[in-house]
């Protein structure tokens, strides 16, 4: 029996082909006003450059997933296989992804790069500092700390209530110790103490406002429109109040530009960018995608978690902010997990289970239902694991038919762009039929709480959405200061319909608590926290971090 290899292996026995190779397939000319090189393999696109073509009129492909499971669904990485499949195909296709961030990628990952033969490469440098993008974001956030800071040492000419002061540090790594802290201890020297505490990088609203402005001039902006606190009669107070976003958008200057990579087949791939999914929309950078589809007949890009908050974010939010739509939606499902959602215990998967496989695909209807409210066109990648058995196949293909779905066994993970050529025509076909039909979930002018019940009752089948008298009351205050425009971005499980990570399935009838409501004002959505949410992850007992180490030749191992 061969070995299997794994992803680190098959990365670093890959022929990559120099960067501007890679950038001339999508016409990118190899002249400095064009793209930076970041060494052999990575590039940096130019904004200057991007501006002189012509408007983005690619296919825009999004894929997303049934609810996630610890059995794993494998997005990124079908992703990169679609990608991969269309170039096979004869079609000029380019990934978009988000960046990997540290903290998940030492804590429970160990990597975000795809998987076995769809992968992006270099994978240890995209899965560790890549090209400082993070490093930068986190670094202009923790600035607009600093100033905040000073601003009330030397003062206080603003006034800024500092039980009121809302903007957070970050750091990008996971850190529990980090998430409630005391400030400005030492004495008279070191300022006024006061109660603080650290997100990771990817929770920050200025990493959602760096993933959604559109150049530059709208990056600063946005930066300037950032809340960070208020006075003693509640009066809010803005970075621009404080001048930061000047010098915090000097901080992002090339963080901003586009990161191009390739996959192993050689086809370029744009990195960039990297909110959270939960707290924020969970996708990589307008400037990215819209880049791709300048570039490319086909852009490939994927959202955080399952369709419920990845894909619903990505259209009521990405979509709206930014005037992008997708010609079609891809659902990734496993046998694995589906039979998760059936009731199969992880340790379980690998024994044919039909019946609760037929339980479980009640997930993955009402994905497919739920991807329909936006009025657009979806198909299936079954992401096929070696213990599916061909009965379990023939059931879940059955079953998408049923639905009026193309389905499509997928062997990306072993075939590479083999593996995902049925799944690339059917996506293809979708694309040239597709009439436009796409739509928002809600309308801008629905009150901020209407927008929480139409999410709940249309996408999670919550019977209804339960706030407290101040949860309300501060929405009407957000409609009253103009953000009642704006749409929700809501925070909450991930592995789950409802609020309880542990109902599997489609559950129905439960109930959506909403806890509290914050203002990004910077960003332009309503962040609304359901059940218990960390925006800084802890480390788990036995974190990734465990096995990665250098070897003897100076290798990295573990990083997987």
């Amino acid at each position: 029996m061969d070995e299997v290899k794994s992803d680190i292996q098959i990365a670093r026995e890959a022929k990559m082909q120099p960067i501007k190779d890679i950038l001339s397939e999508v016409g990118v000319p190899d002249e400095n006003f064009a793209f930076s090189p970041m060494g052999r393999h990575i590039a940096k696109i130019n904004l200057e450059y991007l501006n002189t073509l012509k408007e983005e009129n690619g296919k825009l492909i999004l894929v997303t997933a049934i609810t996630p499971t610890p059995a794993g669904e494998g997005k990124t990485t079908t992703s990169v296989g679609l990608n991969d499949g269309l170039n096979k195909i004869g079609k000029k296709s380019i990934v978009c992804l988000r960046e990997p961030s540290l903290g998940p990628s030492f804590g429970m990952k160990g990597g975000a790069a795809g998987g076995g033969y769809a992968q992006v490469v270099p994978m240890e440098q995209i899965n560790l500092h890549f090209t400082g993008d993070f490093h930068a974001i986190t670094s202009a956030h923790n600035l607009l700390s600093a100033l905040i800071d000073n601003h009330i040492y030397w003062g206080n000419k603003l006034n800024i209530d500092v039980r009121r002061v809302v903007w957070r540090r970050v750091m990008d790594m996971n850190d529990r110790s980090l998430r409630s802290i005391i400030v400005d201890l030492g004495g008279v020297a070191n300022g006024y103490p006061r109660q603080d505490s650290f997100d990771i990088t990817v929770a920050s609203e200025l990493m959602a406002i760096f993933c959604l402005a559109t150049d530059l001039k709208d990056l600063e902006n946005r930066i300037g429109n950032i809340t960070i606190g208020y006075t003693r009669d509640k009066q809010s107070i803005y970075a621009k109040d404080l001048n930061a976003q000047g010098p915090m958008t000097v901080l992002l200057k090339e963080a901003i530009r586009p990161n191009v990579t390739q996959t192993l087949e050689n086809n370029p791939a744009i990195i960039h960018g990297g909110p959270f999914a939960n707290i924020a929309h969970g996708c990589n950078s307008v400037i990215a995608t819209k880049a791709g589809l300048k570039l490319a007949d086909y852009v490939v890009t994927e959202a955080g978690f399952g369709a419920d908050l990845g894909a619903e974010k990505f259209l009521d939010i990405k979509c709206r902010k930014s005037g992008l739509k997708p010609d079609c939606v891809v659902i990734v499902a496993t046998i694995r997990a589906l039979k998760m959602h059936g009731g199969v215990a992880k340790e379980d998967l690998k024994k044919e289970n039909v019946s609760a496989l037929k339980e479980g695909m009640v997930n993955l209807r009402r994905h497919i239902n739920n991807i329909r409210k936006f009025g657009l066109p979806v198909t299936v990648a079954v992401n096929h694991f070696i213990t599916d058995t061909e009965d379990e196949m023939k059931t879940l293909l059955d079953f998408c038919e049923t639905q009026g779905v193309k389905a499509s066994k997928c062997t990306h993970w072993s075939n590479g762009s083999e593996g995902t050529i049925e799944l690339a025509k059917n996506v293809t076909e979708i694309c040239e039929e597709k009439k436009d039909t796409f739509k928002f979930l809600y309308e801008d002018d629905l009150p901020l709480f209407k927008k929480i019940e139409k999410i709940a009752q249309e996408i999670y089948s919550a019977s209804e959405v339960v706030a407290d008298t101040k949860v309300r009351q501060q929405l009407k205050d957000f409609e009253e200061k103009g953000y009642g425009k704006l749409p929700v971005c809501i925070a909450k499980t991930q592995y789950s319909f409802s609020t309880d990570p542990n109902l599997k399935g489609a559950p129905t009838g439960h109930v959506l608590p909403v806890r509290e409501v914050r203002l990004s004002s910077g960003a332009e959505f309503i962040v609304v926290v359901c059940g218990e949410i960390m925006t800084m992850p802890g480390l788990p007992r036995v974190p990734a971090a465990d096995s990665i180490k250098l070897n003897d030749k100076g290798e990295i191992e573990g990083l997987f």
